[in-house]
């Protein structure tokens, strides 16, 4: 029986994932605007073989929000000038449906695809925080209306995304043909939030649209992932966690007809070449946090919730329906374990913010999780994403890559689009007379 080939992304941001990942010595201070940085670190994955990058983004800040969100590139910025440095990688970005409209956005990815000759990837949010409605002059919608809206976009950017056919430039000189009018499409879509009527002035590319990511692990955020999502980001915690959180997508995904997609944690690994190394790096992340760093790290969960105002090691204040309408499963998850473990608001502010996590250890161990987690249904892959960039993607390439292929679970892929590299189809224009020829198999969890 053939082993899971582990999919890789390297998450772009910042110096890392620690709040203060900025103050590392391994990390350029600057790191979040530093595009020498964010070359290097592309052009490291990508001859590591990894399969993409993938860049978070928020729309909203405050005095108190991660170093990192104060001062950073806007991704469909970021990945368009990586794209002219790098030649395999696939280059996933985020853009917000709440806050952006669909045109725009169908025509920025489908650049970015056509810049990278079929690379790119779009991570759709919906922006949990009421503060971004503040920089666009509107009302935050709430959860729920959130998704409505985002079904509706992403159908929207999709059908755009069809507007040509594959062959209708024809581009032919002698006869003074440059397209195929026949091969032109208008859109015409009215519906519950948007009005289009295209046709897209961009042409598809080589792989027929970018893959559709999408973060959010609420039964509301898996019920759109199941209808949309070719591959999907999650924070699952714990492998019994990411068990989970596989089981009710594919649930969801099976329901509307579709084949198993990708899921991909995100992850930030602790590896030393023994345990009392790994222990040391995690104990320096530590010395780099004070009390209100973790305060207001956690505060944003919460919709930069003001925790400083409860004891520090009395129990997990009760908050009520906080947190409902910004990154609900998230704030679900940390009150459900302030509650079943008893912790006090200083553990799970310190536990949030720097989680040891099962990815920690040697790299025989971390490369054992990587493994059970792929095998036990957990994840397809991971995206790393810290804490500190520059080491974790040195530790990950140095050090586990050579366990997992010399255990099976590693084999570079050759293809040079994103969905080739995630094995994910070709995507057909709705309006081809038939299939194209290229055809791929989706990812799959697990062997």
């Amino acid at each position: 029986m053939s082993k899971a080939n582990i999919k890789l992304g390297l998450m772009l941001h910042g110096a890392g994932g620690h709040m203060n990942s900025w103050r590392h010595r391994k990390a350029p201070a600057d790191a979040s605007v530093n595009f020498r940085y964010f070359t290097e670190l592309a052009q490291r994955a990508e001859s590591a073989q990894f399969d993409f990058l993938f860049v978070a983004d928020g729309l909203h800040i405050n005095e108190k929000s991660l170093p990192h969100f104060l001062n950073r590139f806007e991704p469909i910025a970021l990945l368009s000038a990586l794209a002219a440095v790098t030649d395999r990688i696939g280059l996933a970005g985020t853009i917000s449906t709440s806050y952006s409209d669909p045109f725009t956005v169908a025509r920025q990815l489908a650049s970015l695809d056509n810049i990278s000759n079929g690379r790119a990837g779009w991570n759709v949010v919906t922006s949990p925080l009421a503060g971004s409605s503040r920089n666009f002059g509107k009302e935050h919608p709430e959860h729920a209306l959130r998704y409505q809206i985002a079904e509706e976009y992403i159908g929207v950017v999709q059908g755009l995304w069809d507007s040509w056919e594959d062959d209708a430039f024809v581009r032919d000189r002698d006869s003074g043909v440059f397209f195929d009018a026949a091969k032109l499409h208008k859109l015409n879509h009215q519906g519950k939030f948007f009005a289009v009527e295209g046709p897209l002035n961009i042409q598809r590319s080589a792989q027929g649209q970018p893959v559709i990511f999408q973060a959010g692990a609420s039964d509301t955020g898996i019920g759109l992932a199941g209808k949309s999502a070719d591959a999907v980001f999650t924070n699952a915690r714990t492998l019994e966690e990411a068990q989970s959180y596989t089981a009710k997508l594919q649930a969801e995904v099976a329901k509307n007809g579709r084949e198993a997609v990708g899921i991909f944690p995100g992850i930030s690994p602790i590896v030393g070449k023994t345990a009392e190394e790994a222990e040391a790096k995690y104990q320096h992340l530590l010395s780099l946090l004070s009390v209100d760093d973790a305060l207001a790290y956690l505060g944003r969960f919460f919709d930069h919730h003001d925790f400083s105002q409860y004891p520090l090691d009395g129990p997990f204040p009760e908050l009520g329906d906080l947190g409902q309408n910004t990154f609900r499963s998230t704030t679900d998850s940390i009150k459900r374990r302030a509650r079943e473990q008893q912790l006090t608001l200083r553990q799970i502010a310190f536990e949030t913010t720097l989680p040891r996590g099962e990815f920690f250890g040697t790299p025989e161990q971390v490369a054992d999780t990587f493994i059970r987690w792929v095998e036990e249904g957990g994840a397809s892959g991971f995206i790393i994403s810290g804490p500190v960039l520059v080491e974790a993607l040195a530790d990950i390439t140095e050090h586990v890559l050579p366990i997992l292929a010399a255990r099976g679970y590693w084999r570079p892929s050759t293809e040079t689009t994103l969905r080739g590299r995630l094995n994910i189809p070709f995507k057909t224009n709705r309006y081809a007379a038939q299939e194209q020829p290229v055809r791929r198999t989706a990812v799959l969890v697990g062997k």
